[in-house]
């Protein structure tokens, strides 16, 4: 009986597979290591230490940047501690001032029964004249007993329209009442230019009343006729002693207003009135030598000059 072998499977050579092909293991494990070495020049550094990296970079570069906000920083501290001293020292000087005021007993009236004589452009006007009297009698170191008569019409209209604060004034009296029932005709004294009589001294007992009147010299003499038919004192300020001007010699209701407050400080006519008096006026004392072009481009921070107000020199 004959027996028959299987032949045993051929163990493959090195480099060949059973079909004799040259076996790939070897290059597979060749080419492993080479696309390893290959990256190992990019994967030497960690993304972590690259991101260290870049942000090394960018804070040299942006050295100077960082120098620069810091000085800036510097800079704006500094500011803010001088602004805030500035401001600690005249909180301490209008502290002092009002410590130094004394309000006077002068009363100083707007008579303002000529609303109806006025175009509405003018009562506008009237109202920041009125404004501006109330803002520096506020501020005067010797304030007035300031009254507003004969208030409504138009100009309480365009109170309550543009300003409605108004109603919160202090030290002032707002009245609808006609100065005549609110004072003894004895103390009352109208400042008109058609008066006769110059007013050399203030007595503070008394009442002064301007003509609340913006007309654009439509009415020439009415606060002087105004003055006779009430049967009251007047008197025009002094201006044609001191000044000399070479424009119209038309003053504003803040104007005569603050020339008063400014005489009361400073007790001096002339330097009340050169205090106040717009430059543009081309006001110059009286007797010297007037340069009209040396005011004639300049500008002054006064505005709304018209009223029917007038001192001739």
């Amino acid at each position: 009986m004959s027996s028959e072998t299987t032949p045993a499977d051929p163990v493959p050579t090195e480099g060949t597979d059973v079909g004799g092909n040259l076996n790939s293991n070897n290059n597979q494990d060749e080419t492993g290591k080479l696309r390893l070495d290959n990256t190992e020049g990019t994967e030497a550094m960690s993304k972590r230490q690259r991101k260290k990296l870049l942000k090394q970079k960018q804070w040299e570069e942006q050295r100077d940047l960082r120098k620069q906000k810091r000085k800036e920083k510097r800079q704006k501290r500094k500011l803010e501690r001088l602004s805030q001293l500035e401001l600690s020292n005249e909180g301490n000087e209008r502290k002092r001032m009002r410590r130094d005021v004394v309000p006077s007993t002068l009363r100083l009236i707007i008579d303002c029964s000529f609303d109806s004589l006025m175009e509405l452009k003018d009562v506008k006007k009237l109202h920041k004249q009125i404004q501006r009297c109330y803002a520096e009698n506020r501020k005067a170191l010797h304030p007035v007993q300031f009254y507003i008569t004969s208030h409504g019409g138009q100009l309480k209209n365009n109170m309550n329209e543009t300003d409605k604060g108004w109603v919160n004034w202090k030290d002032i009296h707002i009245r609808p009442e006609h100065y005549n029932e609110l004072m003894k005709k004895e103390d009352l004294v109208y400042l008109t230019s058609d008066s006769s009589e110059v007013l050399n001294e203030l007595d503070e007992s008394k009442a002064y009343v301007i003509g609340g009147l913006v007309d654009h010299n439509h009415h020439k003499g009415i606060t002087y006729k105004r003055a006779l038919e009430e049967g009251v004192g007047h008197a025009q300020l002094p201006l044609g002693n001191f000044v000399k001007m070479n424009s119209r010699k038309v003053l504003a209701v803040n104007h005569v207003f603050e020339i008063i407050l400014m005489y009361l400080e400073k007790r001096d006519w002339k330097e009340a009135f050169f205090s106040v008096l717009p430059q543009r006026k081309g006001a110059v004392p009286l007797g010297e030598a007037n340069d009209s072009s040396k005011y004639k481009n300049e500008k002054d921070s006064h505005h709304n000059r018209e009223a029917n107000i007038y001192f001739p020199v």
